[in-house]
């Protein structure tokens, strides 16, 4: 048995936070990986240590920085290097402990052809399948053209017909040796009404391999994972049982250790299941297979990589309230869900529930790193109990600066089809819109807001001081003719309030309202003067310097991307205090290139 006093996390962000959580629970040293972007990110201020890397793929300069460090032992998280067998393997070579499955297991299960044979060899039903070569004619559509490697939806297409399969192939192939360097397609039966059903399984050193129960994680859009939640609802016991054996025998056969995710598809319309692929580590949703079964899987991992034996067996696990997790990601999930980026200006998580972040007020957010910011993760004795405690979370998430998917989680998680245990499948969301929340609840707040923040006693001694004439007259707002008072500000609402504009989060949605008399086009961020970029591009002109004095409307500069150009104006006379462009740079969405200061009487 190898003791573990340090542990390097090859990876950075949310996962990182929660490795190193468990950690220092235990005592353990936190070392952290980071490149210059991430200098100064929450999960570099976490570790005990912190080393620069060029990458997060550079496993050369991953292992380096362990072997630096002095680490026992590497956790990989997920993504980035952690179904890597090739950077497992020189891990193990180096006399570090690997935090997951062998090398060998990885090779084999980390391929979904390869993980398909053994599932058939360990009889696991896999779902119907042709071989690519086959007669196209000869298929019943729809069939899914998908990647051998990799993950995360990329290389996956839906075919309806023979005459869409060569197009759809060559596009998966392009997609998958992009992402995984490796255009291996299997072409397999179309499941329309699919659920996605996990078990998550633990296997120690010693030859034991158990089940933590299951996971839904239907809600999904394009193949990426949106809510999930444990125990996966709906399922009869007999199914249910049938699914966790078939999990643990296909795990046994092939001598599973540490953490792994057998992920099946079920045919709502026939009840039948079958194996998709296996995930050698940790998955993004285990926080709800935690809850659920009273564990800390992370901690587990680190006695499995010890040599310590599993401290239970299946029958010593008992199961508990049910939990629900909601992604959210830097999106816009209203508007096309485009990635979105700048600076998350105010950041407040929900007190009550588990949050799994590394996202802080004044944070840059990039579109260089995966768009997910954190998780909002509750439970309850049952799973309309954990909705509704899911529903109350999304409402305290606050994010301001940059818009997120948040509202739209909040929207899904209320609806109807939601509270219905299994009424969604995996293509829904890809069939069905949410709809978007109606903004006049938050447009009244907003008003409330403004007009509380600009309401001042009049008198050339009111305020901050001497002033040359009174406050000017407030601005007359309408509210809802309905209403029968001024509205309500609800308590703990999280807005920024300015001159121009009031910035505010309700129901998790974020809402920017802008005085009818201000400029809209013109990139300001905030109305405080500063103008960024509304896209990624490029600067193709910078009208202005330094201490210019500029009118409304003037334009400073201008911005082209896919072929678009946009015109960036002055929000209102004034002076331009800086200026953070010029032509030819390329510049990210939401950097700052402008920075006007108001003309005052």
């Amino acid at each position: 048995m190898n003791e573990i006093r340090s542990v390097l996390v090859a990876n950075r962000g949310e996962i990182a936070r929660r490795v190193f959580r468990t950690c220092r629970e235990l005592g353990i040293r936190t070392v952290a990986v980071h490149t210059e972007v991430d200098a100064d990110a929450l999960h570099v201020r976490d570790a005990d240590v912190a080393i620069l890397v060029p990458s997060y793929l550079d496993g050369d300069a991953v292992l380096a920085a362990a072997k630096e460090a002095g680490a026992d032992a590497i956790h990989p998280g997920y993504g980035f290097l952690s179904e890597n067998a090739g950077f497992a393997r020189a891990v193990t070579g180096a006399g570090i402990a690997w935090i997951g499955p062998t090398p060998e297991v990885i090779e084999q299960m980390g391929r979904k052809d390869a993980a398909r044979d053994l599932a058939v060899a360990a009889g696991v039903p896999v779902v119907p399948s042709y071989d690519v070569d086959d007669d196209p004619a000869t298929f019943a559509y729809p069939v899914l053209a998908k990647a051998a490697a990799g993950g995360g939806g990329k290389g996956m297409r839906v075919v309806r017909s023979a005459a869409e399969l060569p197009e759809a192939v060559a596009a998966a192939k392009r997609e998958a040796i992009n992402a995984f360097g490796d255009d291996t397609i299997l072409i397999e039966k179309y499941v329309e009404r699919g659920r996605h059903i996990e078990v998550q399984v633990l296997g120690d050193t010693h030859g034991h391999v158990v089940h933590l129960g299951t996971r839904e994680c239907s809600v999904q859009r394009r193949h990426q994972k949106v809510i999930e939640e444990a125990p996966a609802p709906a399922l009869a016991d007999d199914l249910r049982e049938r699914i966790h054996a078939s999990a643990v025998a296909l795990s046994a056969s092939v001598g599973y250790v540490n953490a792994g995710t057998i992920e099946y598809l079920l045919d709502a319309a026939t009840g039948d299941f079958y194996f998709l692929e296996m995930n050698t580590r940790l998955q993004v949703e285990h926080p709800v297979t935690e809850i659920h079964s009273g564990t800390d899987l992370v901690a587990l991992q680190l006695a499995v990589a010890a040599g310590e034996p599993l401290p239970f067996d299946q029958a010593g696990l008992g199961f508990r309230d049910h939990a629900v997790e909601a992604r959210i990601y830097a999106e816009d999930a209203f508007g096309g869900f485009l990635p979105q980026a700048g600076t998350a200006a105010v950041v407040s998580w929900p007190a009550r529930a588990r949050v799994d972040h590394a996202l802080e007020s004044g944070q840059v957010v990039s579109t260089s790193y995966d768009p997910m910011l954190g998780k909002v993760i509750v439970s309850g004795p049952d799973r309309e109990a954990a909705r509704r405690a899911l529903v109350a979370a999304l409402d305290e998430t606050a994010i301001l600066g940059l818009t997120t998917n948040t509202g739209f989680l909040r929207e899904l998680a209320s609806s109807e089809v939601f509270a219905e245990p299994g009424g969604i499948d995996t293509a829904w969301l890809d069939r069905n819109q949410v709809p978007a929340p109606d903004p006049a609840p938050a447009r009244q707040i907003a008003a409330r807001l403004w007009l509380d923040a600009h309401s001042e006693p009049s008198g050339p001694f009111a305020g901050d001081g001497f002033r040359m004439g009174g406050a000017p007259a407030a601005p007359v707002v309408e509210f809802d003719e309905s209403a029968t008072a001024a509205p309500r500000v609800p308590a703990g609402t999280v807005a920024r309030v300015t001159q121009h504009q009031v910035e505010l989060a309700h129901h998790g949605q974020r809402y920017v309202f802008t005085r009818p008399d201000a400029s809209t086009d013109h990139g300001v961020a905030a109305g405080d003067g500063t103008i960024v970029a509304p896209m990624p591009g490029t600067v193709l002109d910078v009208r202005v310097a330094e201490g210019d004095t500029v009118t409304e409307g003037q334009v400073l500069g201008v911005v082209e991307a896919m072929k678009m150009e946009l015109a960036l104006k002055a929000p209102y006379d004034g002076t331009v205090a800086s200026v953070g462009a010029s032509t030819g740079q390329q510049v990210a969405l939401g950097a700052v290139l402008f920075v006007v200061e108001e003309a005052h009487a």
